[in-house]
C-alpha cells in the first residue's frame, strides 16, 4: 500500500539507503504507480549527485513524466540528463520518442529522428517501432512505411503499429494491405491486428466490410477483445441491426466482458438507438463508475426518443442528475440536449444550455456551436443563432448547412442563396444535404428559377444524385407556384419509386391550387401507399375544397377500411418550466374549466 511504502521511504532516509541509486529508482517508479509524480521528482532531486550516473534513474523520472503527460519536463529532463554525460538507451528514446509524438510537433520529432540516428539506435527494434509510432501519429504514413521497409527484424508491435497508424488516418486499404502482408510473409495476425483493422474499417465508414470481418475472424477461431466487441457494437447501431447487436451481448456476457466500460457504453448507444430505452436505462443503472461517454449514451438516448413529443423534460432531468453526480458534460452532451431543444422549441432550456457552455469554457467547440445555431433558428431567434454563427472561429460543412436551413424555415430565401455562396466562396465542398437546406429555402420562399437553377448546378457541377428529399424539394418548388403539370412530370421521372413525402408535396399543391385533375391522376399511386394517411386525407380535403363532398367521404372511409388513422396533431406550451401537452381529440388533464372559459370569452 501506499502507507506502507511511505513507511519504507522513510527507513530509508534513517539508514543511509536512500544513497542507493538502485532504490532511489525503484522508489520513483512505486511513487509513479499511485500517480505521484510530485513526490516521484522530490526523490529524484534529493538523490546524492554520484547516483546521476545511473541510467535507471534516469529512464524512472522519464518514464513518470511521459506516463502522466508531462511531456515538456520529460524532455527538460533528458537535456540535463545528456548535459551530465549520461547516454540514453533502448529503453530511454522510446520514452522521449512518445513525449515529442504526444506533443504533436513535427519539427521537434524531425530532429529527434536524426538524433537517434546519431546516437546509433536506427536499427533498434523498440526504438524504431516507436519511431513508427510517432510518426502514425503525425499521420505521415509514407514515413512509417519508410522506416518499416528498411526495419531487419519486426515484432508483432511493429506490424501493430503500422495497421492502427492506417486506421488512424482513416486509409481502410492501407491497413487492409498491411495485413494481408502480415499473412503473406507467415505471420498469423493477433487479436491486436483484428481490432485495429476492424476500426480502420469502421472509421472509413465501411459498416458492413466490419460485419463480414467479424465474421471472418469468428470463423478462424479467433477470440475478440474487449475493443474490438465495443466496435462492432457501435456499427450494429449505425446499422440499425438491433438482432445482431443482442447476438453480441450474449457474446459480451459469455466473454466475460460486461465489466469493461466502454463496452457497456457501446451496448447503451446500441439499446438507445434502436428505441429500446427501458434497456439503455438498465444497463446504465448496473454501470458502476459511469463517465461522460455513459450519461452522454444514455441522453442522447433520451433526446431521439421523446423529439417532438413534448417529454424534453425527461431529458433534460437526465442531464441534471448527470451534473448533481458532479460528471463534467463533454460537447457531445451539450449538443444532444441542444438538439432536443430544437425539437421541441424550448427556447429559455436552450439558453440555459448556452450559459452553461459559456460557464464551462466549452462555448467555442464546433459541436456546441453548430447546436446552438440549430436550436435558436428552429426555436425562431434567427438572429441569435445568426450572431452565434458569425462568432465561429472555425465553420464546417454542418455550420453552413444549418444557417441555410434556418434563413429557408423563416422564408428568407435571398439571406440563403447569399449564404450558400459565401460558403462556395469559402471552399467548401457541398453535399446532398446542402443542397435540400437550400432547394427548400427556394422553395418556401418561392425562388422557382434559383432552385431550378441550382437543383441542374447540383447533378452537372458537383456530381451529386438527386435523392427522394431532392426530388421533394423540387416538387413542393413548382408546385407552390401553380406549375402543377411540371411538378407531376418530375414525378413521374423520377428514377425510384415516389415516397409518402413526394406525394404529399404534389397533393398539397394540388390542394392549394383546387386541381383535382392532377390529383385525380395520382390518387391510384396514393391508395398504394398502405402504410401513410396523408395521401388519403389531402385527396379527400382537395374533394371537399371543391365541394365533391360524396368523393371526399369515399376517400376517408377507404381509408378506414385499411385500418389507417390520421395521427392526431399536437401542440405543446411551457409555462414556468412545465410543459403542457394539447392534442386533438384530447380534454386537457387539468384546469379544463378555466381554459375552455377564456376559449369561449375569446371567441
Amino acid at each position: 500500500t501506499l502507507h506502507q511504502h511511505k513507511q519504507a521511504h522513510a527507513r530509508l532516509v534513517i539508514t543511509g539507503a536512500y544513497r542507493s541509486a538502485f532504490l532511489a529508482a525503484r522508489q520513483v517508479s512505486v511513487y509513479a504507480r499511485y500517480g505521484l509524480v510530485f513526490y516521484a521528482q522530490k526523490v529524484f532531486e534529493t538523490t546524492p549527485f554520484e547516483c546521476l550516473s545511473n541510467l535507471l534513474l534516469w529512464n524512472s523520472i522519464l518514464r513518470a513524466n511521459v506516463t502522466y503527460g508531462f511531456y515538456v519536463n520529460a524532455l527538460k529532463l533528458y537535456n540535463k540528463m545528456r548535459k551530465l554525460g549520461v547516454f540514453g538507451d533502448g529503453f530511454t528514446f522510446p520514452l522521449i520518442i512518445r513525449a515529442c509524438a504526444l506533443m504533436v510537433s513535427v519539427h521537434l520529432c524531425i530532429n529527434l529522428h536524426n538524433h537517434v540516428v546519431h546516437m546509433g539506435f536506427q536499427n533498434h527494434l523498440h526504438v524504431v517501432n516507436e519511431l513508427i509510432g510517432m510518426y502514425s501519429k503525425l499521420r505521415q504514413m509514407d514515413c512509417a512505411r519508410n522506416l518499416f521497409n528498411r526495419m531487419p527484424a519486426r515484432s508483432y508491435i511493429s506490424w501493430n503499429t503500422m495497421v492502427s497508424g492506417f486506421e488512424l488516418k482513416c486509409h481502410c486499404d492501407g491497413a487492409l494491405e498491411m495485413f494481408r502482408r502480415m499473412e503473406f510473409e507467415g505471420l498469423e495476425p493477433n487479436l491486436v491486428t483484428w481490432t485495429s483493422l476492424l476500426s480502420s474499417h469502421a472509421r472509413c465508414g465501411l459498416l458492413e466490410e466490419v460485419m463480414k470481418l467479424f465474421g471472418k475472424m469468428r470463423t478462424r477461431g479467433i477470440g475478440a477483445t474487449a475493443e474490438a466487441l465495443a466496435v462492432v457494437l457501435s456499427v450494429c447501431s449505425d446499422l440499425a441491426w438491433s438482432d445482431m447487436g443482442m447476438a453480441i451481448h450474449g457474446f459480451v456476457i459469455k466473454g466475460g466482458f460486461g465489466d469493461y466500460l466502454f463496452v457497456k457504453n457501446a451496448l447503451i448507444c446500441l439499446y438507445g438507438k434502436h428505441g429500446l430505452i427501458g434497456d439503455a436505462k438498465k444497463l446504465f443503472l448496473a454501470t458502476v463508475n459511469k463517465n461522460s461517454v455513459s450519461w452522454n449514451a444514455l441522453i442522447t438516448s433520451y433526446a431521439d426518443a421523446f423529439a417532438s413529443q413534448g417529454r424534453e423534460e425527461e431529458s433534460l432531468d437526465l442531464f441534471r442528475q448527470m451534473q448533481f453526480a458532479k460528471v463534467m458534460a463533454n460537447s457531445v452532451t451539450l449538443s444532444s440536449v441542444l438538439s432536443v431543444c430544437a425539437e421541441s422549441a424550448a427556447l429559455n432550456l436552450g439558453r440555459e444550455i448556452h450559459g452553461h457552455a459559456i460557464k464551462t469554457l466549452i462555448n467555442k467547440n464546433i459541436l456546441v456551436e453548430n447546436g446552438l445555431v440549430n436550436m435558436y433558428t428552429k426555436c425562431g431567434t434567427l438572429k441569435e443563432g445568426y450572431l452565434v454563427f458569425e462568432k465561429m472561429d472555425k465553420k464546417d460543412l454542418i455550420s453552413w448547412n444549418s444557417m441555410i436551413t434556418g434563413y429557408g424555415m423563416h422564408g428568407l430565401g435571398e439571406n440563403a442563396l447569399a449564404t450558400f455562396d459565401q460558403m462556395i466562396k469559402s471552399g467548401f465542398k457541398l453535399d446532398g444535404v446542402t443542397f435540400v437546406a437550400v432547394l427548400s429555402a427556394c422553395s418556401h420562399s418561392g425562388l422557382i428559377a434559383e432552385g431550378c437553377r441550382l437543383f441542374d448546378m447540383m447533378i452537372r457541377e458537383n456530381s451529386i444524385q438527386p435523392q427522394m428529399d431532392h426530388y421533394s424539394c423540387m416538387v413542393d418548388l413548382l408546385g407552390r407556384a401553380g406549375l402543377l403539370q411540371e411538378a407531376s412530370d418530375i414525378v413521374k421521372n423520377m428514377p425510384m419509386e415516389p415516397n409518402a413525402s413526394v406525394w404529399g408535396a404534389l397533393l398539397n399543391s394540388c390542394r392549394m391550387h383546387r386541381d383535382t385533375e392532377i390529383a385525380e391522376e395520382t390518387a391510384s399511386q396514393v391508395f398504394g401507399l398502405n402504410s401513410t394517411t396523408v395521401g388519403y386525407m389531402l385527396l379527400s380535403n382537395i374533394y371537399a375544397a371543391s365541394g365533391r363532398w360524396e368523393d371526399s367521404a369515399r376517400v376517408r372511409v377507404s381509408a378506414r377500411t385499411k385500418g389507417l388513422k390520421k395521427i392526431p396533431g399536437q401542440g405543446w406550451i411551457q409555462v414556468k418550466k412545465n410543459v403542457q401537452m394539447f392534442s386533438a381529440g384530447n380534454t386537457i388533464e387539468r384546469d379544463t374549466y378555466e381554459v375552455y372559459g377564456i376559449l369561449e370569452e375569446l371567441t
